[in-house]
């Protein structure tokens, strides 16, 4: 299931943040703050779709991710090679590496990434 990007923006502060409460919510947010009843109706949003929940702790729920953020962006990212690059995980790389504007020094570190994962296989 996919996230509004409202709503991956309220799931990086709850990621960043591990659990939070509304006030610690709102805080996070740069100004103009939203709503409090925009934020419930995201967070709502959200639990309907179980990719967030909530412990009570008083009278304040205290929220949380019910999905890792690795999860969500491998996801995402399967499903962009997918419908954009016919399945293909080389046709995305080639993509990624010439249309990003990467540094000499960034490619070397994919590189070097690269051929971990080479010598990783071949063992």
């Amino acid at each position: 299931m996919k996230l509004t990007t409202a709503e991956e923006q309220l799931m990086e502060m709850i990621w960043s943040q591990d659990k939070l409460f509304m006030k610690d919510i709102v805080d996070s947010y740069p100004e103009p703050k939203p709503a409090l009843t925009t934020i419930a109706t995201l967070l709502k949003r959200m639990q309907d779709k179980n990719f967030v929940a909530y412990h009570l702790m008083g009278n304040s729920r205290q929220y949380y991710a019910l999905v890792k953020k690795e999860d969500y962006f491998s996801n995402h990212i399967g499903g962009l090679i997918r419908n954009f690059f016919g399945n293909s995980a080389l046709q995305f790389a080639s993509f990624f590496t010439k249309e990003t504007d990467l540094t000499a020094d960034e490619l070397e570190s994919l590189k070097k990434i690269i051929d971990e994962q080479i010598n990783q296989k071949n063992q």
